[in-house]
């Protein structure tokens, strides 16, 4: 039997952005779910503030050169990838000059939230589903972390739900409570060029607020997980209203084998339901 493989997904990872407990978790989750017989492949969004020769960033040609358009504009999709020579591991970055260029992450110097963060996020979501196409490697669990990767859900099953590579993908979505209190642009729903029979399912993201976000998330990924201890009094609703395979906080001495497990359960429930 081949190995599982596992794509995660995350708006922040050691040592490029050290930024709390989800970043840490998107460092060392990776290397254990490799170390436990699992392939596996890293995203993040390539954010200005990380030092491109401190890490040892590189483009990859072969991948880069993509157009995406958003709100009618082009959008250069550049990957980038570094290594983690500690982990045996290699992390992709999804970068873009407009997007991704600046020093800040998420608010400027003055702390004002970025006008932009809702392209920002459709570009990394779709750019890192791009990008796996290219590869061709077909992962069977796909896990996003963060509010960035909350479209990663939507795109998988409305939008890339016939490709071949991802065919038999599950989509896991951890929630954490490192989020934001502005609301984002109300034009996003349009941004995201939904059809109408998906309409519904949107209207959530007509006041894109963070919780919001996770909801929409929950309400289309395949299995979810809490990541932080405490969540927003909304985001824990949502949690426990799913209907999913789901996972409570685990703490760091045991989140590794648990994870590792709920991916197995999440395959095998699939396995039966297409049996």
């Amino acid at each position: 039997m081949s190995k599982a493989k596992v794509l995660f997904v995350s708006q922040h990872i050691e040592p490029y952005i050290v930024d709390g407990h989800m970043a840490h978790i998107s460092r060392h989750l990776p290397q254990s779910i490799q170390e436990r017989g699992k392939e596996i492949r890293t995203f993040m969004p390539r954010y200005g503030c990380i030092n491109e020769r401190r890490f040892q960033l590189h483009e990859v040609i072969r991948l880069s050169g993509m157009n995406q358009i958003i709100d009618d504009s082009d959008h250069p999709l550049i990957i980038k990838v570094a290594s983690i020579q500690a982990a045996r591991m290699q992390v992709y970055f999804i970068d873009n000059e407009e997007y991704f260029q600046r020093k800040t992450i998420f608010k400027d110097e003055r702390g004002r939230f970025h006008k932009d963060n809702d392209e920002r996020m459709i570009f990394f979501c779709r750019g890192v589903l791009e990008t796996v196409k290219k590869l061709g490697w077909a992962p069977d669990i796909i896990h996003c972390h963060g509010w960035m990767t909350s479209l990663m859900p939507y795109y998988l099953k409305r939008v890339y739900n016939d490709d071949p590579v991802f065919s038999n993908t599950r989509i896991v979505y951890s929630v954490y409570d490192e989020g934001f209190s502005e609301t984002m642009d109300k034009k996003l729903p349009l941004k995201l060029e939904a059809s109408e029979d998906f309409a519904d399912s949107l209207k959530v993201l007509e006041e894109p607020t963070f919780d919001n976000l996770n909801k929409f998330a929950i309400d289309l990924a395949d299995g979810v997980i809490v990541g932080s201890e405490k969540l927003t009094a909304e985001s824990e609703k949502s949690v426990k209203a799913c209907d999913k395979l789901s996972l409570g906080y685990q703490p760091l001495e045991t989140y590794a084998d648990a994870y590792s497990d709920f991916y197995d359960e999440l395959l095998e429930t699939e396995l039966i339901l297409s049996s």
